[in-house]
Formats: structure tokens, C-alpha cells, sequence
């Protein structure tokens, strides 16, 4: 047994926090005590254990945080000429094109994902959801996307990090989506239920990239293939491109579409929404669906900004999203919660900061279906992020659980853990030590 004690706070879930000692068992929370209380309760659980300490003197303790959408591919593909501030019908070409120069295949996708699932960790996310959109061409196209896939997975699990792979598509062939979906999954989970291998530690879920590039026969060839196996679907909806391609091309909305293909369910989470009048906001809510705001990568390049705040007033659970380096050149998912909080003003109400943080931690565990992840109640899952709140650009901070967005925009934790084990010690990747 592991027991983290000594916080300044420990922040259980969005509406419970305080001084507290943890203690951790078999990659789960077992107890929450009172300060001090760590080892009796370990004890009273089982007397014969061993008994282990981390301090987190002088640490804000949250969960760790779930990036709830990534493009990990585009983390080689930062500050590109010609793909800052542009409209996304150029900005698409502009990536596509740099995608097929350096070539597409699975160690191209390691690479990225090492730069993107280590970022991650090293700014607190412990779960991150991969929308791969970009595949391989050739005459072996089946076996290249499994590759692909294995090797952004095997790059998680050597680092340490949960990972969610989104087997998208992005005006692929319907039927060979489908195919290379099915043998994604067979590869990656072997039949394991709902999509979650038996550790936690991976997740298969379907995701076309939106109305504006992918058909109707995409979205129910994918679909059906999310049934069969109780996948998780997720898209993206509402951004720019997304309202202006399906007006031009279908004279219809992109909500009105989704719906009419059997996408507004309570399995879908839809990313970025920024262009959603009032009448789709309560759409969205009585179909059940989840969101996930991206605001690092809209604000930035002028695509929008997501009514937060109305969609969690309709009863909308909001995840939250670095997107991919494309758009967004850091995957820094607490700095992106401190912009979501900074920026919420400008299209509605404020929203606080602990409401912030429970987007991105619980919120976006639950677009993806992973009720044990997100927070630090018991049986949640043993995933930490330890954040040092005693430095100078914490220094006059009244509130350090606020502070944690409102000051130190770089910030950074000192120690995280998945699953019970330590992966970032002291601010430096355990794996690569």
C-alpha cells in the first residue's frame, strides 16, 4: 500500500476537497482520511501490508487529469508555415500535405505519440484520448493501420499512461474504415468488453472526423462496428469548416445530419461545438450527449469559442481537450483549463476554477465512459497529479486550489502517478530515468 499524505489539499472530485492522507492499493483509492490517518486505515485494511509514504508536503493533490482530445499524430507537426490564423479549409490541405511529405506509417505515429503522451505526463494528464485521423497508403493499407495503432499504444504503455485510441477517418473509404476498425480492435483489445482492456490501461473508440469529411455511410459503417463491440463513438462538430461545409454541401446543419445518421446518442461525445445556437444546445442535451471543449486550439486560429457555460447549464457533461499540435501547439491540458476559464466571459457567464478543473478531470472521464477515472473517491482509480503550490509565482495566493489555474500559467506537477505507480518523479519521466 502506497500512502500520499502531507497535502496543503487534496481535491477528491469538484465539490470535496481538504487536507487529507490518501492510500492506494492494487492501482485503486482504498481510503480518504483525515490528515495523519493514512497508515491506521491501511492497517485496518490489511495488517500484513507493506507499508509505503509520498509525501506531498506542499502539493495541491487532484486527480490526474484526462485529455479528453488529442490529435497525437500532429506533435511532430508544430508552428508549420502557413497553419496559424488561417480559415480550416486552408489550414487542412496545408497539414495534409506535411503529413504525406514526411510519410504516414507506424513509426512516423510512434515518434509523435512519444512527444505527445510524454508532454502529457509531464503537465499532469494520465489518460489521453487519440483521435488518429491520418493513415497509411498502399497496397498492405489493413495491416498498416493495425500497426499504426500498436505502436501508439505500445509507446503509452512503455511511458506509463493510460491512452484512448479513436480509429477515425477523415474521407477514408467507408468499408475499409470499418475493416481496418474491426481489426484494430481484434488487435488491440482481443475481445476484451466495452472497449477498456483488463488493466484500464487502453481503450478502443470510433471517431470520424466530422459531417464536413466523412458520409453518411462512414459514420453508420463505424457505428455499427461501435456496437458490435461497445465502443465509445466520438466526432467533431461545430467548429468553422464543420457549419460551412455541411450547409454548402447538404443545405442542412451539422447536428441536424448526426442526428438523421444515428449519432446524437449518449455513447457520443462531440468535440469543439462552437457554433451551437440555443434550440441545438438543448438538442444536445435531451440526446444525452457529451462535449468536449478545445479552446487551445479554437481561440487560437479563430474557429470559435464553445458556450460552456449554456451547455452546462443544460445538463451537458463538458470534457475538455488540448486538440493536436496542428492547431495547438502545446499539449498542456492545465494551461488550456486556465484559457477555458479566462476566455468562458466572452461568451457567457464566468465559470469557476474548480468547475474548470472538473472538466478536465471527471468531465472527461465521463464523455469517455470511464466512471473510474477523474477523480479521487474510493475506488477510483489511483491516478495522481501532485502540484507544488510553495514557489514564487504561488506566493500571495489565497486560494491554492484556485491558484492552480489562476497562477503559474507554465505550471507544472511534481510527481504524478497512474494506477497506483509513480511515472513522473520530482518533474522528470520515471520511464525514461
Amino acid at each position: 500500500m502506497l500512502i500520499v499524505t502531507g497535502a496543503v489539499s487534496v481535491l477528491v472530485d469538484e465539490t470535496t476537497e481538504g487536507p487529507a492522507d490518501l492510500v492506494l492499493d492494487g492501482g485503486r483509492v482504498v481510503a480518504v482520511t483525515a490528515p495523519g490517518g493514512g497508515a491506521s486505515a491501511a492497517r485496518e485494511l490489511d495488517p500484513e501490508a507493506e507499508l509505503q509514504t509520498l509525501s506531498a508536503e506542499g502539493c495541491v493533490v487532484t486527480a490526474g487529469l484526462v485529455n479528453a482530445h488529442h490529435h497525437l499524430f500532429q506533435s511532430s507537426f508544430r508552428t508549420l508555415p502557413g497553419t496559424r490564423g488561417v480559415a480550416m479549409r486552408d489550414w487542412l490541405p496545408t497539414m495534409a500535405a506535411a503529413y504525406a511529405a514526411a510519410g504516414i506509417d507506424a513509426e512516423t505515429a510512434a515518434t509523435a505519440a512519444s512527444i505527445g503522451v510524454a508532454e502529457g505526463l509531464l503537465s499532469g494528464v494520465t489518460t489521453v484520448a487519440d483521435h488518429q485521423l491520418t493513415w497509411p497508403a498502399g497496397s498492405d493499407r489493413l495491416a498498416d493501420t493495425v500497426a499504426l495503432a500498436e505502436a501508439t499504444a505500445g509507446v503509452a504503455r512503455q511511458l506509463g499512461s493510460r491512452v484512448v485510441f479513436v480509429r477515425g477517418s477523415a474521407r477514408d473509404d467507408p468499408q475499409e474504415a470499418a475493416a481496418s476498425a474491426e481489426a484494430i480492435v481484434a488487435a488491440l483489445l482481443r475481445d476484451a468488453p466495452g472497449g477498456v482492456s483488463g488493466d484500464g490501461m487502453l481503450q478502443v473508440a470510433i471517431g470520424p472526423a466530422g459531417v464536413h469529411s466523412d458520409s453518411r455511410e462512414t459514420f453508420e459503417l463505424l457505428g455499427e462496428v461501435a456496437a458490435r463491440h461497445g465502443l465509445r463513438r466520438r466526432t467533431q462538430a461545430n467548429e468553422q469548416v464543420d457549419v460551412e461545409i455541411a450547409l454548402e454541401r447538404y443545405g442542412r446543419r451539422p447536428l441536424d445530419l448526426l442526428d438523421e445518421w444515428g449519432w446524437l446518442a449518449p455513447d457520443v461525445t462531440l468535440a469543439h461545438l462552437c457554433a451551437v445556437t440555443p434550440e441545438e444546445i438543448r438538442r444536445l442535451a435531451a440526446a444525452g450527449i457529451t462535449g468536449t471543449h478545445a479552446p487551445g486550439c479554437d481561440l487560437p486560429m479563430g474557429w470559435g469559442i464553445a458556450p460552456v457555460a449554456a451547455l452546462r447549464d443544460a445538463g451537458i457533461v463538458v470534457g475538455l481537450g488540448t486538440s493536436g499540435g496542428g492547431s495547438n501547439d502545446a499539449g498542456h491540458l492545465l494551461a488550456d483549463a486556465r484559457l477555458a476559464m479566462q476566455v468562458a466571459p466572452l461568451v457567457g457567464p464566468p465559470i469557476p476554477a474548480r468547475a474548470v478543473l472538473g472538466m478536465a478531470t471527471e468531465g472527461s472521464a465521463i464523455g469517455l465512459g470511464r466512471p473510474e477515472l477523474g477523480h479521487l473517491r474510493v475506488g477510483a482509480a489511483a491516478d495522481l497529479a501532485l502540484w507544488d503550490v510553495t514557489g514564487i509565482p504561488d506566493a500571495g495566493v489565497a486560494d491554492p486550489v484556485a491558484g492552480l489555474l489562476w497562477a503559474n500559467p507554465g505550471r507544472r506537477p511534481k510527481h504524478v502517478l497512474v494506477a497506483g505507480v509513480v511515472v513522473v518523479l520530482d518533474g522528470q519521466l520515471v520511464a525514461l530515468s
